[in-house]
């Protein structure tokens, strides 16, 4: 029994200060992002240290941040905004129906030759993105695409293939006699797809679209080699272009309120889909 306390003291002990390391950079940002001008910039320069709470929390600051966004002379939070929430919608339903599609295609589809592209999308997932930047810029500038949404949200349309393996993992544990079902009832592999599998693929749905959505949003890298017009940046791009203008100590309450701003849609996003982002999780680590 004594054992056993202990044991459980230290998962506890483990699990607490590992929360601790993660909510930590959080805490920190939003307790800068409501404290006065100097009390941040004393902050910053270790002068002072930051109470766990701001003793008079300054919420005018998001506000300032937001206002000051809108007098540089090329955009405001607002239209970065709108840029990121379209960009990121169109690759999150791109993502989520190519990656599906594809994966129902390898799991229930006997054509010859499927083994082999299979492995060889698996293949691609060895490749860093630096090494196919170049080539597909080439690409995309031979289109004429460059400085528009479409080779952000284009390539999108034709799967990941980290999604379309599990999805393919996923589908291929769907009794079979559920698809035979389908298939007398008339139903093509289309209306199979979309009427039964898709429906059935809720948990790995919610962990597509949550990874998919986090990793578009805070995209930064991907925007600012195709967008070159200041009006199309996404707000990875103007948080960063604040920095350069308005990132001095002085104004680092300023940048860490556009940091708090610009994190909470990811984290509403998360909440509001854990538990079917857990059970995803649950099956995969439990079926493989």
């Amino acid at each position: 029994m004594k054992r056993s306390m202990a044991a459980n003291a230290l998962l506890w002990f483990v699990l607490i200060m590992g929360t601790a390391v993660f909510v930590f950079p959080l805490w920190w940002m939003t307790a800068v992002s409501l404290e006065t001008p100097d009390r941040a910039a004393a902050a910053m320069t270790g002068r002072t240290g930051l109470a766990a709470l701001p003793a008079d929390p300054q919420f005018g600051n998001y506000a300032e941040a937001i206002r000051q966004t809108g007098s540089i002379e090329w955009m405001g939070f607002v239209d970065a905004l709108a840029n990121s929430i379209v960009v990121t919608v169109l690759v999150v339903v791109g993502t989520v129906l190519s990656s599906s599609l594809v994966g129902y295609a390898l799991a229930r589809l006997r054509f010859r030759g499927s083994t082999p592209l299979f492995l060889v999308m698996l293949g691609t997932m060895m490749l860093p993105g630096q090494v196919t930047m170049i080539p597909l810029f080439l690409v995309f500038r031979q289109l004429g695409w460059i400085d528009s949404i479409l080779p952000l949200v284009v390539p999108a349309f034709f799967g990941n293939a980290f999604f379309i393996f599990m999805y393919r993992q996923f589908i291929a544990q769907i009794p079979e006699s559920l698809v035979e079902a389908a298939r007398i009832d008339g139903l093509g592999h289309l209306a199979i797809w979309w009427k039964m599998v898709l429906p059935l693929c809720r948990p790995v749905t919610a962990i597509c679209a949550v990874f998919t959505f986090i990793g578009t949003w805070n995209d930064f890298m991907a925007p600012l080699i195709y967008l070159h017009s200041d009006e199309a940046a996404t707000l990875a791009v103007a948080l960063n272009d604040f920095r350069g203008q308005y990132g001095g100590v002085n104004n680092v309450h300023l940048l860490m309120a556009l940091s708090v701003l610009t994190m909470i849609p990811c984290i509403v996003l998360f909440i509001a889909a854990q538990k079917t982002f857990v059970e995803g999780l649950a099956r995969g680590s439990v079926k493989g």
